[in-house]
């Protein structure tokens, strides 16, 4: 554990907060990509398995519980709430996230650190985790007009997985000294796919304007 890992644990942590807070609070996944949602929740399924053949420590456990949970609870309130299923962009919302998970599910049988179900589960995770966030981005693009609370929920996502890159990086010369491979890469693909965002945010913010894409 390090400073970096805390603030992005604790990062991804309001990103879910603020998304409950959106859906809750105004009873409207309006602006939110179901189909983003469904690939977090495999990547945490398939990513914390080994939560019933290891233990490493009450935090660590508890995070994975509560990740998991909260994605499958987003899920399961985009699909079936009978007031928050009305306000879902089904129409703007038809990114085929099946390739992705094809894509990464074939990347993580010719690469991963060794050829065990664990491994390639988790190798697997990593590379959905890095391109799950596409649906949203392409969403967001076909609504145009983003909400605060849909803007916020997105940076802290960004912001998330560069704390994770400047964690292995710590580590890299604090404990491992050697190079990881597919978490870095991916973590550097993943943290790309939010750099436009992140500019039009933050012009958005500067000029106190209301968020906008390029369509």
């Amino acid at each position: 554990m390090n400073l970096f890992r805390l603030a992005g644990d604790i990062t991804h942590l309001l990103s879910i907060v603020v998304l409950f807070r959106k859906i809750r609070t105004t009873k409207s996944c309006a602006g939110i990509s179901l189909k983003t949602q469904e690939l977090y929740g495999l990547v945490f399924l398939t990513r914390y398995i080994d939560l019933v053949i290891k233990y490493h420590s009450l935090y660590n456990t508890l995070g994975k519980l509560i990740f998991i949970g909260t994605s499958l609870a987003t899920v399961w309130h985009m699909r079936y709430h009978k007031v928050v299923k009305q306000t879902y962009n089904k129409d703007q919302d038809t990114f085929r996230h099946y390739y992705l998970i094809l894509l990464c599910l074939g990347l993580a049988l010719l690469i991963q650190r060794s050829f065990t179900v664990i491994e390639v589960l988790w190798a697997f995770s990593i590379y959905l985790e890095a391109v799950a966030i596409l649906p949203q981005l392409v969403l967001l693009q076909r609504s145009r007009n983003i909400d605060n609370l849909t803007g916020n929920y997105v940076v802290l996502l960004g912001a998330y997985r560069a704390l994770y890159l400047l964690n292995w990086i710590y580590r890299f010369f604090t404990e491992l000294h050697r190079v990881l491979w597919i978490p870095w890469v991916s973590g550097l693909v993943q943290t790309a796919l939010y750099a436009d965002f992140f500019y039009y945010y933050i012009k958005s913010w500067k000029k106190h304007e209301e968020l906008k894409l390029p369509a």
